[in-house]
Formats: structure tokens, sequence, C-alpha cells
């Protein structure tokens, strides 16, 4: 998958859905957008990276439930990211490991 692909899925087609499957590559291509765009949206106009954040709150948080679901775990897991450090280990370490869904072909 392409961070395109993942972009357009994750923000018009799957915005709120958490229900089903993603793929890692979905996942982490996605994490890695709203990172840059808020990363480059702050340096350009810091009161707008707050809006854009509370924007991509709703898409963050379902990818990351069909991300869990894909390797058989509940989305409420994602509640480790309060706990620090090892919570944030415990959930990097379910987000990356490999999940049931094939991959698409390219």
């Amino acid at each position: 998958m392409k961070i395109e692909e993942a972009v357009e899925i994750c923000v018009t087609k799957k915005y709120a859905e958490f229900e089903g499957m993603a793929t890692r590559s979905e996942y982490w291509w996605f994490l890695l957008f709203v990172i840059v765009i808020d990363a480059l949206v702050t340096v350009a106009f810091e009161p707008l990276s707050g809006i854009f954040a509370l924007a991509m709150i709703v898409p963050l948080l379902a990818v990351g439930a069909r991300r869990l679901h894909d390797i058989g775990r509940s989305g409420w897991l994602q509640l480790l990211f309060i706990l620090p450090v090892l919570g944030w280990i415990i959930l990097a370490v379910f987000l990356a490991r490999v999940g049931k869904t094939p991959p698409t072909p390219t």
C-alpha cells in the first residue's frame, strides 16, 4: 500500500469506521502522514496545528482499532497509550505485529 492509498482510506472512506481490519502499511503510512503534516502546519501557522490534530483524532483512533483487530486484539487496547513508556512500548509492539489480513499486491 502506498501513502496516498492509506490517507484516502483513512480520511475519506473509513473516517470513523472502528470495525474491520487495517494492514500494517495502512496504519503506519497514515500515522506518518499525520505526524509530517502536523509538523509542517506547526511550522507554517501554529494555531492551525491544533485544528488539524483535532480533525485527525477520530481517523487515528479508527485505524488503530482496525489495526488491533487485524492481530486479534481489542481496539480498546489503544488506552495503553495513557501509560507512559511501558504502555507506548506494548502498543507499538502490538501495532507492528503481522496481522491476518493478506497483503495487497502492488
